[in-house]
């Protein structure tokens, strides 16, 4: 007979979002799912957290773990030319270091409080990474270029390479890059598998300059994309009928007002992520107004090749700043609302909601305890804003999946990891003879 596991977490708040805060909460773990959500006078202390808050883990809709050492690459240049710099640099490593470098990127996940992930990868090495480390998602391997089956031969030939990491909690997925990178017949090929299907859309303004126009800071690199159809991606997808609730798009930024309203009609699943936007110049995604027409939002890191981190609080952080600028509202995006994002919003966006993104019972006992002790939120009044921002991934105490600590303060051990990312950067900034990526 199966034996039973059960434990019992609590600290100054809980916050279901899936429900109102709890002060002196408590959660009940039992055989990896929720059992119970109270007070800890209800429910038993269990392991207390003192000045702390436990939250659902984050759900981080859009990553790139694979470039998680690419940190200032191209910092500055336009679009395409930022685009080619880190073409040309991956090609300067093997399988081998993409996967020292995934790892890295999923321990720095887990260490923000995120458990679980939709990761756009290149080579496949962040399935394997994710696998090792426990992390949740889906995992969309990338697809490139015109020929539907040239396209799908290399995928296929990916797949095969990191089959094994999708026998747990990790599903598969495909990623056709983005509208100015595959034809519409390597699109509709990719949705013809019948996996999760997820995208870069409406990104930049050179997009859709090339897309539109064919002429921008892409033209000097049009061997690198597409040929210019006359329309936005927004109206390519929508077209070939692959706009709709089972797609993610990343980004979603360069959208006209009939776009959004077209999006968020379709029910798209958007993934919003506002420090990549910015500092690649892109300019601030309508989220308000994506959310209010019916799209499905969540909250994504994006990868370190255009953001500083993979720290989830500086993205809810940039998320509620970007928000509040843009609408000239302090009410455009309140805590509460940008830790829904960050948690059952990105569930949402990744159809995993009936599983994760709020701590429900019977739901997956994936959570983050954050603590808050000795900042200047302590003594807490509005615990989802403290947590939205005055968390760091500093103050991230303690991460679950699956009711198994997957990540602990003082008790992780981080510099092997460093080490081998730290080689693979070295490669990435000096071209070694005679090595490329896979293809």
């Amino acid at each position: 007979m199966a034996t039973s596991s059960a434990a019992t977490y609590s600290a100054d708040w809980v916050l279901p979002v899936e429900g109102a805060p709890i002060p002196r909460g408590a959660v009940v773990v039992e055989d990896g799912r929720i059992a119970a959500v109270g007070t800890a006078e209800e429910l038993g202390a269990g392991e207390r957290f003192e000045g702390a808050a436990i939250v659902p883990g984050f759900v981080n809709a859009h990553t790139h773990l694979e470039y998680a050492v690419y940190a200032g690459f191209g910092d500055g240049l336009p679009f395409a030319p930022w685009l080619r710099v880190h073409i040309e640099r991956k090609q300067r490593i093997a399988f081998a270091e993409m996967l020292d470098i995934a790892r890295l990127g999923a321990a720095e996940c887990l260490r923000s409080g995120i458990t679980t992930v939709a990761d756009y990868s290149y080579a496949g090495a962040a399935a394997v990474a994710c696998a090792e480390l426990g992390l949740r998602g889906i995992v969309y391997l990338e697809v490139f270029g015109r020929d539907p089956q040239e396209a799908l031969a290399a995928w296929e030939r990916t797949r095969a390479r990191v089959a094994d990491a999708f026998a747990g909690p990790l599903r598969l997925g495909v990623s056709p890059h983005a509208p100015y990178s595959c034809s519409e017949a390597v699109y509709e090929a990719c949705a013809a598998l019948g996996l999760p299907l997820g995208t870069h859309l409406s990104e930049s303004p050179g997009e859709l300059d090339w897309l539109v126009h064919g002429r921008g800071d892409m033209a000097p690199l049009a061997d690198l994309f597409v040929e210019p159809r006359g329309e936005t991606g927004v109206a390519t997808l929508d077209r070939i009928g692959l706009l709709g609730p089972e797609l993610l798009a990343a980004h979603c930024v360069q959208l006209d007002p009939d776009e959004v309203g077209l999006v968020g009609e379709r029910r798209v699943r958007v993934a919003h992520c506002p420090r990549s936007n910015a500092l690649l110049g892109c300019g601030v995604a309508p989220v308000t107004d994506l959310r209010r027409a019916g799209a499905i939002v969540g909250l994504g890191t994006d990868s370190p090749a255009s953001t500083p981190s993979l720290d989830m609080f500086a993205e809810l952080r940039a998320a509620v700043e970007a928000a509040r600028a843009r609408e000239r509202r302090p009410d455009a995006l309140t805590g509460a609302e940008a830790l829904e994002l960050a948690t059952l919003g990105g569930a949402r966006a990744l159809g995993l909601e009936h599983e994760v993104g709020s701590l429900v019972p019977g739901k997956r006992a994936d959570l983050a305890v954050v603590s808050l002790e000795g900042s200047p939120w302590e003594p807490w009044e509005d615990a989802a804003a403290a947590v939205v921002l005055g968390g760091a991934p500093t103050r991230v105490l303690l991460t679950l999946i699956d009711g198994r600590t997957r990540y602990r303060r003082d008790g992780f051990e981080w510099r092997e990891l460093t080490a081998a990312a730290r080689r693979a950067r070295s490669r990435l900034l000096r071209a070694p003879t005679g090595t490329r990526a896979p293809t």
